[in-house]
Order: structure tokens, then sequence, then C-alpha cells
């Protein structure tokens, strides 16, 4: 249990003061017994994540692949994922829900064991009144809903009609709920448990019979059927045996649906399958919308008349089923515990406390009364006393990901003029790991607070890259010095802003601007930039990236958050190119290679021509093997040829003599290189490690590359004419504000 601050309210979220969460005994008890296994353990039971941590040493160097691996396994989870309580906030596009709302909240990662948790709104039900009575649904009984619409959804694929036979196997809190929901549909319905008491409970929660045998509930079905079998089987077990399919199978008629709703084993004993032609299906989660990022975290709907049950509307139809007295989640309570010693219950669930359970409520202090607006505000953050100017590097970072804590923060946190004061990440469990993890002074999830905190001179922008272009303005307009990690922005409307801010500021009091361009920075780069600096010839530049399959539905494929592979990852190969050729880039083309459908865009190849007369090409493909190497660039020039292999092999060959230098442990790409420069710049006030016009002209080159691969067509970049142009209007906007004003 840890003290941090509330969540970020985000836009299509609500903020919820939780009043109850239940405790899921499979799914929390498997990632606890996870998280406790040593590396060991953990490499054991997921051999196919060991592979891809060979081939990482292969290719980076076992120091680079042991610190990627600490640092994914370091990242926190909050576990949790139903829960019921009070809207206090809503964000923007949330236009039928508002503050006082009771409702209840699914899914991992929002629906969290929190006394504030932010939840998308089609995660979220609101609970009703009940009917003819008025009084209230409590909201230790909402709070089952998520496992509800689990069960609900499950029936729905059982295909269950009102007055067929239906066994369900597995007798836990899942069965218990399915139960009673198949009763109120007018089923007829045995059950199955192991445990006498919980075949028990099922008789009072309304089963027409139970059986704590597999002998006897074959028994219990033929007679009930009168020899023809039941109509569907639902299976709420939870174990790695398959008896409870092959059980299912014994039971069934002829044709039938058996629908696995809980984590089994899946050896299925063909014969009775074959014979019976019976109907086997996996019920996925809570519905229709589930692992839909457009649905679940965009509020992207799917219409009533093409999808009749979401998990929404799943959701809202077992709360329904409460309030009308349908379905008692209250008497499946066995133990309830306040947050303060939510330790107790996974105690319980993992099996210390050798107690039997069913149904375990988390309760929240003050969930039904009604909440003051300061609520939902962190509390404020303590400002390091010590003013800006004497502390050098004033860092404050915006994003606590496995990117900024495995990568940035480390290089950041080595050099001896930084200070770290202040962390920010839209969850304070985040905010806090990474705050004491490497010492930052304080955390929140306010970044308007860290931006405008006096102790801060530096913003390290670190969060997805849809927040970069706005949060780079904030922090220039606060007058802080800018470290962006790549992309800088995701559209010209974005960079025109972002220039029009930036060259708006007086000369003198204009703040350091730089985007994290590591690879420029790397030892083995700055020996071949050397190499190639006699070289008074246009250069042939070649850079091939096997950047590794990325699934399509992952944030940097997103257009929206991420922009794709081309705008938050080729804009790395771009700027390194230009840096090598040492010229601006004045023209480029790119060419996507035919996709089956399985990419999102992610294989091209890219031509680039700079204005002194040098040609670059990227080849930037998600076809090919990880174990392969993944970097590597060809520069032929002047009677010369530079060769970088994965930023750990260089070789360099000029007039019959090869010079090779080689890393055996570990990669270094440039990231304690880029921050030292940064600093350094910021320190001595001298001029920014990359120039502001070359860090226009990639971005511009890359967007123009992005445009390319869309249209096919071959464009210019003008980056000096772009910010000419830039600067004119914002000053002509300047000068008209200045008129009105006066």
């Amino acid at each position: 249990m840890e003290e941090v601050p509330a969540p970020q309210l985000l836009p299509g979220c609500v903020l919820v003061r939780i009043a109850a969460s239940v405790v899921s005994a499979g799914t929390e008890r498997a990632s606890a017994e996870f998280a406790r296994k040593s590396l060991l353990q953990k490499a054991q039971s997921r051999p196919d994540l060991v592979r891809e941590v060979i081939s990482k040493v292969q290719r980076d160097g076992i120091f680079s692949a042991i610190q990627a691996v600490r640092s994914r396994l370091d990242q926190p989870q909050s576990p949790g994922y139903s829960s019921a309580g009070t809207v206090i906030a809503v964000g923007g596009g949330v236009v039928d829900l508002r503050p006082g709302d009771r409702v209840a909240c699914a899914g991992a990662g929002f629906a969290v064991h929190a006394e504030v948790a932010c939840v998308p709104r089609l995660l979220v039900a609101r609970i009703p009144l009940r009917p003819n009575v008025g009084d209230e649904l409590p909201f230790d009984q909402a709070a089952f809903a998520t496992l509800g619409a689990v069960a609900l959804h499950g029936i729905r694929n059982s295909e269950a009609k009102l007055g067929d036979t239906v066994a369900v196997i597995g007798l836990g809190l899942l069965g218990q709920l399915t139960v009673q929901l198949l009763k109120a549909a007018g089923c007829h319905v045995l059950g199955m448990d192991i445990d006498p008491s919980r075949a028990d409970l099922a008789r009072q929660m309304g089963a027409d019979g139970v059986a704590n045998s597999a002998a006897a509930f074959r028994d219990l079905c033929v007679e009930t059927s009168r020899g023809a079998g039941v109509d569907c089987v639902l299976i709420t077990a939870e174990t790695s045996s398959s008896d409870p399919v092959n059980l299912a199978g014994a039971v069934a008629r002829d044709r039938a649906v058996v629908v696995a709703v809980g984590t089994v084993g899946m050896d299925i004993e063909r014969k009775a399958y074959y014979e019976k032609e019976l109907d086997f299906r996996i019920s996925r989660s809570y519905g229709p919308g589930r692992y839909d990022v457009a649905y679940e975290q965009k509020g992207r709907d799917y219409p009533i008349g093409y999808v009749r049950w979401t998990e929404t509307r799943n959701m809202e139809a077992f709360v329904q089923f409460l309030a009308e007295k349908k379905v008692d989640a209250g008497a499946l309570i066995t133990h309830r515990f306040s947050i303060e010693h939510a330790q107790s219950a996974y105690d319980l669930i993992t099996g210390k406390s050798r107690e039997p359970f069913l149904g375990v409520v988390i309760e929240y202090s003050g969930g039904e009364a009604e909440l003051p607006a300061l609520a939902v505000v962190p509390e404020p953050a303590t400002v390091s006393p010590r003013p800006a100017e004497a502390a050098g590097v004033s860092v404050g970072l915006l994003g606590a990901g496995v990117f900024a804590a495995g990568t940035l923060v480390p290089a950041v946190k080595a050099s001896s003029n930084t200070v770290l004061v202040a962390v920010c990440a839209a969850t304070g469990s985040h905010a806090q790991h990474v705050q004491r993890k490497f010492g930052f002074g304080h955390c929140t999830t306010d970044e308007g607070q860290l931006i405008h905190d006096p102790g801060v001179n530096a913003v390290v922008i670190a969060t997805r890259h849809h927040l970069h272009a706005k949060q780079v303005m904030a922090a220039l307009a606060a007058g802080k010095h800018v470290f962006c990690e790549k992309p800088l922005c995701l559209s010209e409307d974005e960079l025109r802003s972002i220039v029009g801010g930036y060259l708006g500021i007086p000369s003198a009091q204009r703040p350091a601007l730089m985007v994290g361009f590591n690879r420029r920075f790397a030892p083995m780069t700055a020996r071949m930039k050397s190499f190639l600096a006699p070289i008074t010839e246009p250069l042939a530049l070649h850079y091939r990236i096997n950047a590794g399959y990325l699934p399509a539905d992952h944030w940097v494929n997103d257009p929206e958050q991420g922009g794709g592979r081309i705008l938050g990852e080729v804009c790395h190969f771009v700027d390194l190119l230009m840096f090598l050729a040492s010229s601006p880039i004045v023209e480029v083309e790119a060419r996507p290679l035919g996709n089956s459908g399985r990419y999102s865009g992610d294989n091209v190849l890219v031509s680039l021509r700079f204005h002194n007369g040098s040609e670059g090409t990227i080849s930037y493909l998600a076809i090919g093997d990880r174990a392969f190497s993944k970097e590597r660039i060809e520069v032929f020039g002047g009677g010369s040829t530079a060769f970088l292999e994965d930023f750990r092999r260089l070789e360099l060959v000029r007039g019959g003599r090869k010079e090779t230098i080689h890393s055996r442990w570990r990669q270094d790409k440039g990231h304690r290189g880029e921050w030292n420069a940064f600093s350094q710049s910021v320190l001595r006030q001298n001029e920014a490690p990359i120039r502001f016009e070359e860090l226009v002209c990639s971005t511009l080159a890359t967007l123009r590359i992005d445009e390319s691969a869309a249209t096919g067509k071959r464009l210019a970049v003008d980056s000096a004419a772009f910010l000419e142009l830039t600067q004119r209007i914002f000053s002509a906007n300047s000068s008209r504000t200045a008129s009105l004003t006066e």
C-alpha cells in the first residue's frame, strides 16, 4: 500500500472516488504469484521471452540486455479491475455523466484498487436506483459489475434460451453469478464443484441440482435431461487440468454448445466432441469492445443495431439485475478489508492465511459521503528551496514509462550537473516509483504544476508522441529549457506553432530546446563523423534498420497517439544521416513495401537528397528477424568507406587501411552524450548541441517522408523558407494583436 498523487483526469475519462472494489482470486492471484517469482523462475515460466533476451544479448551486448530486462520487470503494476464509486470529475468529451453519479467501473489498469481511479467512459456503467423502492444499490454489490459482465458474456456465447437445461462446472465467484443469471433467464440450472460448501451455496442461490464429484454430476445431468444431455455447458472453473472440458463433453447433448469462461486446460478428448458434434467456444472477457483500444480508450462505441451487447451494455444489464434483486452479489461476499489492510486480502487469495473464501471486497472510507472538489487535487508538492540557478540543471520529468525509467533518467542522473527535482506521470504509482528509484525531490500527476515549479529550470518530455508539441510550447512559454524525446511533433501545424513560439522569444531570453536524437552523440558516430570530415565531395549514405514487427494496435502505430513508425522512429535516422552528410535535406521520396495486411505502413524505403549533393537511403523494415542486427550504416565517398553496425562495431577504410573499433559487452547509442551536451549548453548558455534550424529541417523532412509514403510523390524540403514564412506569419499576428490591444 502506498500514498501516491491522485491520477490525472484524461480526456474521455471520468475520475471516480472508489467506495468498494472486488479482488479477483484467479487473475490477481496469478499476477501476485508471478511478481514474487525470482528472475530464474520467471524465465522458466516464459521461455518465449527468454529467447528474445538471448537474441538481444547477441545483438546489443550482455550489459545492454540486462539493463533492458531489469527496466521491463521493474515497472509497477496496480492490481484490480472491478470496482464502484462516485464520479468526482469528468474529462473532455464525456457528456452523459456528471459529478455525483454513482457508477460501476471495469478494466485492468483502470478500475484498480485505489481511493481514486481514472476510468474511460465506456468502462463505466451508471448504477440505477432500485425499482419501486428508490433506494440505492450498495457499492459493494455494484463492484461486482465486471465479473457479472464476464458471466453474462459467457451465457450469451452459450446461446442458452428460456427453458434450456444448462450445466455450470466450477462454482466459485464467477460460477455463482452465472447460476443466478441463468435462473433469472428462465433456465434449468445444474451446478458442479468439488467443494461441497460451494455446491450447497449454489443450491441456495437457485440451482436446481448440484453435485461435488464428476460421477455424481454425470448422473445428475442424465437424470435431469432424461438421458438426452444438457443443452449447453458453461465452464467457470480455474484449473490447468482438462478434466472440466472433458466432463462437459460427457454431459452435453448432441450439437450442444460448450463454453470455456474460466481458465482451464483444453486437451480435449476428441471422441465425445466428434460423436456429438459439439460446439466448443472460448468466451473472451466481458463482451465486444474488450481489448479494442478505439472502443475502450477512445470512446468509439459500437452501434447498438449491429452489436447489441457490448462490454458496457453487459455491465449496465448486470447492475440492473442487481438493482431488481434478480441477482444477489452480497450473499457471495465472505471477506471485507479496508484499503489500509488490503494486503491481508492477498494473503487470503494466495493461500497464506489458509482460510476458505469466495467474494473478497476492499472498502474505502468516505465513498458514500459527498466529496469536496479539493478531493481530486493532488497534495501540493514540496518545491525545492534551492533556486534553479544555483542547482545547475534542475530537471522536471514529464512521463515515467519504460524508456524514461530504463534509459533516459539513468543517463540524466549520471550527470554531475543535474538535480532531479520532480517527476510527473498520469498515474500516481508510476510517478512515485520513478521518484523513489532515482531520487527525485517529489512527484505529481499535474503537468502544469511541474512546468511552473520555480525549482525546475529544464523540462524533460518523455510522454507519448501526441503530447510533445503541447508540452514543448507550455514549457517554453514558462521560460524553461526543454529536452524533448523524439519526435518533436506530429504535424506541420504543430511544427509551425513551435517555431513561431520559439522564435517569438527574444534571443537573449530564449531557452535551450533540444530533441532526443541521441545517435549523433554516440562515441562511434563521433569517430565516424571525424573520419568523414576531410571529404569534400558528395557522400552516398545507406541506413538499414531491422526494426522488427510491432502489432497494429500498439500505441506507436496509432495515428492519433504515436503518429506511426515513420514519425515516431524514422526521424532518428533522418537526423543521423543529415548529421553525417553535414548538409540540410532538400528533397525526400518514400516508397512503402507491399502490405499483406499484417503491417502498419512500417516497411518503407526512403530516398534523401542533401543540399551539398549527397544522397542517402533509409530502409526501415519490420519484416526481418529480430535476431539479426538492428541498425547498419554504410557511407561511401572520397575514396573512403565507413561502416557502423548496432553501435558496437565500426570499420573505417581509407587508402587500403582498415581501422576497426568493437565494443563486446554493451552498445552506446549516445544517451549520456546527448544529455551532457544539453546540460553544458544550459549551464554555459552557449549554442545548442543541435542547432534549431537542424531540428526544424529533420522534423519537416520526416513529416514530408510520411506524406510521400502516402501519396507516392517526391517532395521538396525547404526548411529555410519554412522558418522564414513561419516567423513572418507569427510576427504579423503579434503586430495585429498589439494594435488591437492599444
